[in-house]
């Protein structure tokens, strides 16, 4: 390859960062995202620890995706309501609220289940506002053109915080303990919220008419309902977020209980989920300009179902490296395309309720995942949560296909 081409690629992969807003947002979020993904890595493993229990694991899941369940879609009408920038500021706030109170907690010896359950509620509630508000900024940020490459960049830095975020809480945990884990990710938050302060927004609102939240959701789903691209990329994401996407819940279960092996071993399976996602995102982000593609929604939620029940087979630690990393290349992928379809087809209007219905169905759905894949290691062992989470997924896929036959034939062939 020559230095022009090598330059081209590079320049489309990386188009997004000629925002220099968009710089500020992604730089804080490199910091900050590494820091909450080694507090998720040790809070989980603590939960486990302290507990010996799958379904008090999965039970960590639905306390912290409750909220979002519950209030994601009123979420999406305060946000079409308020500058995104000044909500970001208050749910960066309060994300470190949290971190610093699970930090002396820890620190004094004091933390108990019940601690870490309303503490993760309390996360998830600040995530309710948090998540609607920075997915519809992306599109202010980079503008429509570049949206796409915008999402598949801020992925990057998502999943790199998975592969250093898991690889340093291990390293962390062993040579200092959790806690550091929690103080360092308390810390990561300034990072994020000096970058929305140096940002130079218009901080303004579409206007429109106000009515009260329930008939804005109404007329937001309403909305989606009504464009036949959008209502079936709902559908699948509804199955595909709900029972794919119980990694957090089963890896510390399967590390121990299918591998016999200790916190090194289910860092680096969360590390090589990471690694999966990240190399997803690279190619997301290269592949922006050639457009939407939506058959990768319906290729990589089919993959993803797939290889968690080849998973039933696994017994050795590479095998499950390999495999995991598999899976977080195609979840991202998969986020990745349902996300770009509901920023490409949304009007400036109604984004918030919009992308707040994309929350709800990548997280909101969580607590029933989690409380799926819980239960099934607590009654079938820890074997059995990534397979039954796999067929899950593809049984309740073939209602949908048949249904939306018509609308996927296209897809397919987009």
């Amino acid at each position: 390859m020559t230095v022009g081409k090598i330059a081209f690629v590079l320049e489309t992969t990386f188009s997004s960062l000629k925002y220099k807003n968009f710089r500020y947002f992604w730089f804080g979020q490199c910091i900050s995202l590494m820091g909450t993904w080694m507090q998720r890595t040790a809070q989980v493993w603590l939960v486990y620890t302290i507990t010996k229990s799958p379904f008090l694991v999965g039970l960590l899941g639905v306390c912290q995706f409750t909220p979002m369940l519950l209030f994601t879609l009123f979420a999406g009408v305060f946000v079409d309501r308020f500058p995104k920038r000044k909500i970001l500021l208050l749910t960066q706030f309060l994300f470190m609220l949290q971190a610093v109170v699970l930090t002396l907690l820890t620190y004094s010896g004091v933390i108990r289940y019940w601690h870490i359950l309303v503490l993760s509620a309390f996360f998830g509630l600040t995530q309710t506002l948090d998540m609607p508000a920075r997915q519809s900024f992306f599109i202010e940020l980079v503008g429509k053109a570049d949206v796409m490459n915008g999402i598949s960049l801020n992925s990057t830095v998502v999943n790199l915080a998975k592969i250093i975020g898991p690889a340093a809480a291990g390293i962390v945990m062993l040579k200092y303990g959790i806690v550091f884990c929690f103080l360092l990710n308390a810390l990561s938050y300034l990072a994020v919220l000096t970058g929305l302060f140096l940002m130079k927004t218009n901080d303004t609102v579409p206007k429109r008419i106000r009515r009260n939240a329930v008939q804005e959701i109404a007329e937001g789903l309403k909305y989606i309902w009504s464009n036949e691209t959008m209502s079936v990329n709902v559908l699948i994401m509804a199955v595909v977020c709900t029972f794919a996407m119980n990694n957090d819940v089963i890896i510390p279960v399967f590390t121990k209980s299918v591998l016999e092996m200790g916190a090194d071993a289910y860092t680096s399976l969360m590390t090589a989920i990471g690694v999966g996602a990240f190399t997803a995102a690279i190619v997301m982000a290269a592949t922006a300009k050639t457009g939407i593609k939506r058959r990768i929604l319906l290729i990589s939620g089919t993959a993803t179902a797939s290889i968690q029940i080849i998973m039933f087979f696994v017994r050795n630690h590479f095998a499950a490296l390999v495999l995991t990393a598999a899976v977080g290349f195609c979840n991202l992928a998969f986020i990745n395309r349902g996300n770009s379809i509901f920023q490409i087809y949304s009007s400036d209007e109604y984004r918030g309720r919009v992308m707040s219905v994309y929350s709800f169905l990548n997280q909101g759905s969580t607590p029933v995942g989690n409380f799926f894949a819980g239960t099934v290691m607590e009654h079938l062992g820890g074997r059995s949560g990534f397979p039954a989470c796999g067929a899950a997924t593809l049984i309740c896929l073939i209602p949908v296909l048949f249904l939306k036959r018509k609308a996927i034939r296209g897809w397919l062939k987009s």
